[in-house]
């Protein structure tokens, strides 16, 4: 399926909403994003996340797939290519893992919970109580008067910082070895997202989905996902 969305390229944006896209890509946000590693921690469990070279390579998995189907999804929100009720059926569609639908919409959650306080006008009953992320997210964006371009950067960022800062605390890597990681791969990031607003993406990673299943029937994990 694909849905023309934008021309490709990011678009500036004006200084307001770029400190706006700067406050949603905080890792200090307060939306429940940090006890989600993105399935690193069942990666590592499984012995497929080591160090640096090998997180290298599941960041580069996680923003090609999570990262730009979640970002397009998104941006077709804010655009208006699709409705919240069918944003919310092709992200069930595109989330083959039921855990993995379950932590996406406990993120949409705390991002709705905020959004709340953060525009107290804006109508939010349409995204219900449990809402997606990549739904919550664009519907933030129109909120803040941020650009689909940059609503797009922001979730494919978090999608590979979240699961960065998670690698690093549970494998005990050293800090600038992560940050030098992730300025790597922010030119990837930049790709991704422009993509993401060109069209719906609807590609799936099936060893992230089983990740995803292992490590919800796993006993005490330190991440909700």
């Amino acid at each position: 399926m694909a849905s023309t969305l934008r021309s490709p390229g990011l678009n500036p944006a004006s200084p307001t909403s770029l400190a706006t896209l700067l406050t949603l890509a905080d890792s200090r946000l307060p939306t429940g994003g940090h006890v989600h590693s993105g399935g690193v921690e069942e990666a590592i469990t499984s012995g497929l996340v080591l160090d640096v070279p090998t997180l290298r390579a599941y960041l580069r998995r996680r923003i090609r797939c999570q990262g730009l189907v979640t970002a397009s999804l998104a941006a077709a929100v804010q655009t208006g290519v699709l409705t919240v009720e069918a944003a919310d059926a092709e992200t069930d569609a595109r989330t083959p893992s039921p855990a993995g639908r379950a932590a996406s919409r406990a993120q949409g959650r705390g991002l709705l919970r905020l959004a709340k306080r953060v525009w107290p006008q804006h109508p939010w009953s349409a995204l219900g109580t449990r809402p997606h992320l990549a739904v919550a997210a664009g519907v933030v964006g129109t909120a803040g008067a941020v650009a689909p371009e940059h609503t797009a950067l922001s979730l494919v960022y978090t999608t590979m910082t979240g699961s960065a800062t998670a690698a690093q605390r549970l494998l005990a890597l050293d800090p600038a070895d992560v940050a030098a990681l992730t300025f790597e791969l922010a030119p990837l990031c930049e790709q991704t997202a422009a993509v993401a607003v060109e069209e719906l993406a609807d590609l799936s990673d099936p060893l992230l989905d089983v990740l995803a299943e292992h490590h919800a029937a796993r006993e005490r994990p330190l991440f909700v996902s």
